[in-house]
């Protein structure tokens, strides 16, 4: 009979690649902080080297091309024009140690000198504050920072997060100390409603722009993206059934997506409409939503929420289906494309200006 146990030196192997992999991942990290906080001195450098040659016009693009031509003839690939300007552009933009420990000296153009050592974070790359540095929003900027190292994403994720303009949607339904907080802390969910996003982002499906899809489409794919979908509704997703079928007096009907959300404690039932939403539309999401409530949810668990993701919403529908205050139906707005930066931010600014109106007038009512 053979003796499937692992010999001595099996274990012995396993043991020192252990070690041996523990020590090059930190070894990785370590390099990676290292060459990050040398593009931050390297920046330094060229601001000061500005600064004193400011008397001459266009001594700077003069400077970074001069270093670039020398530095890549040294040391090879890395130090392009563009490259350098990275590296100036990262030493004005982000916090250094001194301001960490409050100290503040001014220089005579008003900048605060920076210190020697700059708050480089170990978990991102080089590339991830690259595409950090593209976002003109400080604001914008601390929060991808802080869900890129919050939620672990790769520079692929922060990318389409940034291109999709996630802060901007997850800052549309909130006032004014909710978005400082999301600067400052990341997406942090406190309340099921936390979790909601309008309008959500679904390019990852390959639909065309003006291709017509059936709900049943528009839901295998997501089901073949699944992993992609989860990155997209936020933190702490789980998925649990797909079609989901409830039997109420010898009728069935379909919950076409649930999942649930850990964070919350709560199922989030997800129907999909291709065509304008209805008040049926939403009747049905309610009754689903009661389903779940009187009969699945256990001790501690907070209520069901339901999210209609339709194409084209109907706004009064809405408004005169739904109780006011309610905080179980919500209803958002896919897109199926990754449309450009201005017409996402006119949507999402469309979006805001109904809300205000909204707000305004219940104030009136009052």
């Amino acid at each position: 009979m053979k003796n499937n146990s692992a010999s001595p030196i099996d274990k012995t192997y396993k043991s020192i690649k252990t070690i041996l992999d523990k020590a090059r991942s930190k070894a990785f990290t370590a390099v990676n902080t290292t060459m990050v906080q040398a593009y931050w001195h390297i920046g330094k450098v060229i601001v000061e080297s500005e600064q004193h040659g400011k008397a001459r016009a266009g001594y700077g693009e003069y400077l970074i091309k001069e270093l670039s031509e020398r530095l890549t003839n040294e040391f090879g690939i890395g130090f392009t024009i563009s490259n350098l300007k990275y590296f100036r552009q990262f030493y004005l933009s982000f916090t250094i140690s001194h301001a960490v420990r409050g100290q503040s000296r001014i220089t005579k153009k008003g900048h605060a000198l920076r210190d020697e050592l700059p708050v480089i974070r170990p978990e991102l790359s080089w590339t991830h504050y690259r595409l950090l540095l593209k976002v003109e929003r400080p604001d914008a900027q601390k929060f991808y920072l802080e869900e890129c190292i919050n939620s672990t994403w790769s520079t692929r994720e922060l990318e389409r997060q940034i291109n999709s303009l996630l802060f901007e949607r997850l800052a549309l339904s909130r006032d004014k100390q909710g978005v400082l907080d999301l600067a400052k802390k990341g997406h942090h969910i406190a309340v099921p409603s936390d979790i909601v996003k309008d309008p959500y982002v679904l390019e990852f499906l390959g639909l065309g722009k003006h291709e017509k899809y059936l709900e049943k489409d528009i839901e295998q794919a997501l089901i073949d993206k699944l992993q992609q979908f989860l990155l997209e509704l936020g933190k702490g997703f789980s998925f649990v059934a797909r079609q989901q079928r409830i039997t109420l007096d010898g009728d069935h009907f379909y919950i076409d997506l649930v999942f649930y959300n850990r964070l919350t404690r709560c199922f989030v039932l997800i129907d999909l409409k291709v065509g304008k939403l209805t008040h049926q539309d939403i009747g049905q999401m309610q009754m689903y939503v009661n389903y779940y409530k009187r009969t699945q949810m256990v001790e501690g668990e907070n209520e069901p929420i339901g999210i209609l993701l339709c194409a084209e919403k109907n706004k009064a529908v809405v408004k005169f289906t739904l109780p006011e205050g309610q905080e179980q139906i919500y209803i958002s707005k896919y897109i199926p494309y990754l449309p450009s930066e201005e017409e996402l931010m006119a949507e999402i600014l469309r979006e805001k200006e109904l809300i205000e109106m909204e707000i305004k007038l219940s104030k009136d009512k009052k």
